[in-house]
């Protein structure tokens, strides 16, 4: 099945709540939330106060997605504050493996993300424990950028690593994906789509529906 998660990034922070209902409401799946330190990428965004706060009115599964140095720091308290899934970047961890066991031994689901650059085979050790991965279509750290092409082709090699492993899990993208080049993702092997502003712009349930209508071809 194919998950939509719309990204707060893009939100309006004013009616952050009301947007959030909307969601709920156009049957997405997931809220995928970047958590950004200002070191692992330029930005600093959210953390546990915000999640926490949201967490009471909300029963959409939390995809926290931590852009932090060691995220290794930080398991207890984004489970604390109310994530369903925690996925960290191998690019920021020293033990990714401890990271991974942490995430777990905590109750969530454990992903890996791998920016642009990052070859696959950093995870041929690890993904078998994993319960998803999530390949950067973009270089993180700003919402509204478009998706790089040559990713199209690193998802379809990350599915054919998933089959060859045998590994169940699923795959993430994130950055630049709108309703106009989603199919691309799809095609390619992605199962979990991340979207901020084409979900948030406009008329959001409309464009969550545009979304799943594009989904269902995928759904077999």
């Amino acid at each position: 099945m194919i998950k939509l998660a719309p990204s707060i990034l893009a939100s309006d922070f004013n009616i952050l709540g009301e947007q959030i209902r909307q969601i709920e409401n156009a049957k997405a799946e997931y809220l995928h939330i970047d958590v950004m330190d200002g070191s692992f990428v330029p930005s600093i965004s959210f953390g546990m106060p915000l999640i926490a706060s949201i967490r009471k009115n909300s029963k959409l599964i939390f995809d926290v997605h931590l852009m932090v140095e060691e995220p290794i720091r930080y398991i207890k308290d984004f489970k604390e504050a109310g994530a369903d899934i925690i996925t960290v970047h191998t690019e920021a961890c020293t033990h990714l493996h401890r990271t991974i066991s942490l995430i777990k031994e905590n109750g969530l689901k454990a992903g890996v993300a791998l920016n642009p650059s990052t070859p696959l085979n950093s995870l041929e050790y690890i993904i078998r424990d994993l319960d998803m991965v999530l390949i950067m279509t973009v270089n993180p750290g700003f919402g509204g950028q478009s998706l790089i092409p040559a990713t199209l082709s690193k998802i379809k090699d990350m599915k054919e690593m998933a089959i060859r492993t045998e590994a169940s899990i699923d795959i993430e993208v994130d950055g630049g994906i709108m309703i106009s080049n989603v199919d691309q993702v799809l095609q390619a092997g992605a199962n979990v789509i991340v979207s901020g502003t084409s979900v948030f712009n406009g008329d959001i349930t409309q464009n969550i529906v545009e979304f799943k209508k594009k989904f269902q071809q995928y759904n077999s």
